[in-house]
């Protein structure tokens, strides 16, 4: 397994991202996010993952271990802080138990599946030959795939926002991970991130999504500038 996986990175790491989009794009469309199904596809996908990573012997390769030296990462408040940007006009809740229940459950599995495959196989197949590309590419590559929310029925412009605010999201969350060597700060981040959205209220304007560009880019930047690898 190892050595077919290792001849066949890009490959695999290709088709488990198209196969994540898929997956995601069909419970989007007939589902949503705060549905049973959505909880039961993503959990499944959670665990096939996990169980390739054993089996590869990658668990710590992928960063599923402890940071070092959070002090130099000012303990990850900054993440704690951009975390709870979705309740910055406060806290509604317009859905029933069951619904929030399910959307935290999808969140936590979508934010440890996207860390994974774009911070995790796509960023560490690349980070061997150019890091510097592999930053990009893997910060770019997943501001552009929320694109495909414009196929689930999201508006043109809130989309647009989102995938420019993505791209920042996911380059310091790049940082995060290439620095540290741990992708659990960047799990437990996109995961509060994303579930605490379904308390927000109303859509991203330019404003917000130009301030969240600048606390996530100010973040990354310092990480860069502070932090070794």
């Amino acid at each position: 397994m190892e050595k077919v996986f290792k001849k066949h990175e890009t490959l695999f790491t290709i088709l488990l991202i198209i196969i994540y989009v898929v997956v995601n794009s069909y419970l989007m469309q007939n589902f949503g996010y705060t549905s049973l199904q959505s909880v039961i596809a993503n959990t499944i996908l959670s665990v096939l993952i996990i169980t390739l990573i054993v089996a590869l012997k990658r668990v710590n390769y992928y960063g599923i271990n402890r940071a070092s030296d959070p002090k130099r990462f000012l303990y990850f408040v900054p993440l704690i802080i951009i975390s709870l940007f979705n309740l910055r006009r406060g806290i509604h809740i317009n859905n029933t138990t069951n619904e929030i229940l399910f959307h935290i459950l999808t969140m936590i599995n979508v934010g440890f599946l996207e860390e994974i495959l774009f911070r995790g196989f796509l960023f560490k197949m690349m980070e061997k030959d150019n890091v510097k590309s592999a930053i990009i590419v893997s910060s770019i590559t997943f501001g552009i795939g929320h694109i495909v929310n414009l196929l689930n029925g999201a508006d043109l412009v809130p989309t647009l926002l989102q995938v420019l605010y993505a791209v920042a999201i996911g380059y310091m969350l790049v940082m995060v991970f290439y620095k540290s060597k741990s992708i659990i700060p960047c799990v437990i981040f996109h995961a509060v991130f994303n579930a605490l959205n379904i308390f927000g209220t109303g859509e991203s304007s330019i404003i917000s999504s130009i301030i969240l560009i600048a606390m996530c880019l100010g973040y990354a930047l310092y990480i860069n500038k502070k932090v070794k690898a």
